[in-house]
């Protein structure tokens, strides 16, 4: 959805026109990504679950002539620094029930720290330079920004395996290496967050 809305403040109304600006889960559902992926992944009890939603129509032609690449870069970034003051909103409100003693609480407690924690965790992952994720596209319009033709056109031939070497990516080592700037973050915003994570896993 903020993808959309930063184009809409380039000028850009496809998503709009297409009922697209909406914090309804339900306009964004992919069958596939949503729904199946995850499903199957957590039936096999994969080491991870692995979704995603519809592409948020976009017409960057317009956002670039509106607004230059720095335009596209910064809907590319829109949804990663969404998910960046989710996370912080979060932990800035979990001291409050820090010590729940009720029901509500709890679940508040819990919805808190999930939102700290899976907001930092998507961030940091759409923030790979890997092709479909954001990361690729703001490097790839922050490269035309800069004139760096033969960059982008290399990088462009990798949009065919993007997928494929994401899931490489995941299923290796290699992902902890790529996922240590959440630890870093959550360590910033929400100190404490491992202890926190042992006792609610064990």
């Amino acid at each position: 959805m903020m993808h959309g809305w930063v184009a809409y403040r380039y000028g850009d109304t496809t998503a709009k026109s297409m009922g697209r600006l909406s914090i309804n889960p339900l306009r964004h559902i992919d069958p596939v990504g949503t729904i199946l992926v995850p499903a199957l992944l957590y039936s096999f009890h994969a080491p991870f679950l692995f979704g995603w939603a519809k592409p948020v129509p976009i017409n960057m032609n317009t956002v670039i002539h509106n607004g230059g690449y720095g335009a596209a870069v910064a809907v590319s970034l829109a949804g990663i620094t969404y998910n960046l003051i989710l996370a912080i909103f979060a932990a800035t409100l979990l001291p409050i029930v820090h010590h729940p003693e009720s029901l509500l609480g709890i679940f508040i407690f819990f919805f808190l720290f999930w939102s700290v924690m899976i907001n930092v965790v998507l961030a940091v992952f759409n923030l790979w330079p890997i092709p479909p994720l954001d990361g690729s596209q703001a490097l790839h319009f922050f490269a035309a920004k800069m004139g760096w033709r033969g960059f982008v056109e290399a990088y462009e031939k990798i949009y065919p395996y993007g997928m494929i070497i994401l899931f490489a990516i995941l299923f290796t080592p290699l992902s902890n290496i790529l996922f240590a700037p959440a630890e870093w973050i959550l360590n910033l915003i929400m100190p404490g967050w491992q202890i926190i994570l042992s006792i609610i896993t064990h």
